[in-house]
């Protein structure tokens, strides 16, 4: 058994217990699963056997949500890719990802924040489990994931959430995005969160 899917295991344990814990906080039930990038396929394909084992060995629903989607339909049902491809190609990249922040982050626009609580209607906290995925997407510096669990909490989500993060450790407290260098301040840290897995 390899490194990562010992800590795969350890996710599914906790949550399967009754209580869950993957949280010490019943308004925080949030946390992150943190991998090396260069383990993006191995990581999605121990994603969807975890799914699969809660389902049939737990009775427990999981709902797979795809940042990557929810960040092209924002893009789509806003400006339109042809507009964000000519502002990349007229102002450059630091600018054109500051609108696509705005876009999936203002609630003028589309927000990711909007888009999963949507998807979250319905579901029962005894039940369900909700997997972020695709989290590549926001790389470089499209969105922090920090920022969007704490929108998540804001508006207070009580359905079991797991962030699935590529990147690692940055010294005891922080975790950097895609492993880019100067990232780990714009990572996902939060001192009431649960970070599991590794660099491994």
């Amino acid at each position: 058994m390899s490194s990562l899917e010992k800590h795969f295991k350890v996710l599914e344990k906790d949550l399967v217990t009754d209580p869950i814990r993957i949280s010490a906080y019943h308004d925080l039930p949030f946390a992150i699963f943190s991998y090396d990038p260069l383990k993006e396929y191995e990581c999605r394909r121990l994603i969807r056997l975890l799914a699969i084992s809660l389902k049939q060995n737990h009775r427990k629903r999981v709902t797979l949500l795809s940042l990557a989607d929810m960040l092209w339909k924002a893009i789509d049902e806003t400006e339109g890719m042809d507009a964000i491809i000519s502002m990349e190609e007229a102002q450059g990249l630091e600018k054109t990802q500051g609108t696509i922040n705005t876009l999936i982050g203002d609630p003028d626009f589309l927000p990711l924040s909007n888009q999963i609580t949507e998807k979250l209607e319905g579901m029962d906290p005894g039940k369900d489990v909700v997997f972020l995925v695709r989290t590549a997407v926001l790389a470089p510096a499209l969105f922090r994931c920090s920022l969007l669990l704490d929108q998540l909490h804001e508006e207070g989500v009580r359905i079991p959430t797991i962030l699935f993060y590529p990147g690692t450790g940055e010294g005891r407290t922080d975790l950097r995005f895609m492993n880019i260098p100067a990232r780990a301040a714009l990572g996902t840290y939060n001192y009431r969160m649960k970070i599991y897995g590794g660099n491994a």
